[in-house]
């Protein structure tokens, strides 16, 4: 994690409203797995309802901005395929349970209105977020080429908005339902 990276600061405050025991991870140096380099994940989450995450977390704005500074209002889920690759690593090395989720984590502009009672809107230090997720290897199954010079991937619009889920339904374990850790009840 990156003190000075809002989005990442956002997250962690976020994830430890909701009792999550956070463990981020200094990117100054590159970390090893076996004998390789790795790029490191952002952060180790333990939620209390026992889900177990390895998460990197991308930032962006929305709306964005296209060329020549025209808004753009597409949800943007571009990384690089470095980001994909380690994360799927670190997930599987953790073992146990651990879950490897790309967080996409987007500065929502004050003027935009998002519908009532959309999940994991988060304000924060005079920002609006929104906390999305997918699964790595989901991604992973689905990514495209984005730009084969700077390495980087994206899901087509389709795939993104069936395979995304708010950030909560991460924080619930394999088989429980997100509305149950959110509102406690089993039934």
């Amino acid at each position: 994690m990156k003190a000075d990276n809002h989005y990442e600061v956002a997250f962690d405050a976020f994830l430890r409203a909701r009792g999550c025991a956070v463990v981020p991870v200094v990117e100054s140096r590159r970390s090893y797995l076996d004998t390789s380099e790795v790029k490191s994940p952002d952060f180790l989450t333990l939620a209390p309802a026992g889900a177990k995450l390895v998460i990197d977390v991308k930032g962006r704005k929305f709306p964005g901005a296209g060329k020549g500074g025209t808004p753009r209002r597409s949800w943007q889920n571009w990384c690089e395929l470095e980001d994909v690759e380690s994360l799927a690593r670190w997930s599987d090395r953790l073992g146990d349970g651990f879950q490897g989720v790309l967080a996409f984590v987007y500065d929502v502009a004050l003027q935009f209105e998002l519908p009532p009672c959309t999940p994991d809107v988060f304000a924060f230090r005079g920002h609006v977020f929104l906390f999305r997720g997918v699964p790595v290897g989901e991604y992973r199954r689905h990514m495209r080429t984005r730009s084969p010079r700077w390495r980087t991937v994206h899901l087509p619009s389709a795939d993104f908005r069936r395979l995304v889920k708010p950030i909560t339904h991460f924080l619930a374990p394999a088989g429980a339902k997100a509305e149950e850790l959110l509102t406690g009840s089993t039934g």
